[in-house]
């Protein structure tokens, strides 16, 4: 039986639900990173590090290459960094949004009285 489009997006979107992948991808946005850059950046126990990674890496979104010892994390394509920057976009217009409803709360009077 084949998923539902708008299913397959939502756990797409459940996949992206957790702050050190997103930071990962955010980081992996300048171009691959070892493990040990990853962890220095985002000062997580490397346990959960790697446990976000694999989360990753199974969806298909970063890829890994060992070179040595050392692994290198990489986002799988030019999509991922656009998906980033589209959110910090939405997210800005929406915080801006707010920022502007709390101004106009402020200058408003109390109108309870």
């Amino acid at each position: 039986m084949q998923v539902p489009l708008y299913q397959a997006k939502a756990e797409f979107f459940r996949m992206l639900g957790h702050p050190v992948r997103i930071r990962v991808l955010e980081l992996l946005q300048d171009g691959p990173m070892p493990v040990r850059d990853l962890l220095a950046a985002i000062g997580t126990e490397p346990s959960s590090l790697s446990q976000q990674l694999a989360v990753l890496r199974r969806s298909g979104i970063v890829t890994s290459t060992r070179e040595g010892s050392t692994v290198v994390y990489a986002l799988a394509g030019g999509d991922v960094a656009d998906l980033m920057t589209a959110a910090r976009r939405i997210l800005t217009e929406m915080l801006a949004g707010r920022n502007e409803l709390l101004a106009e709360l402020r200058e408003s009077k109390d109108i309870r009285r």
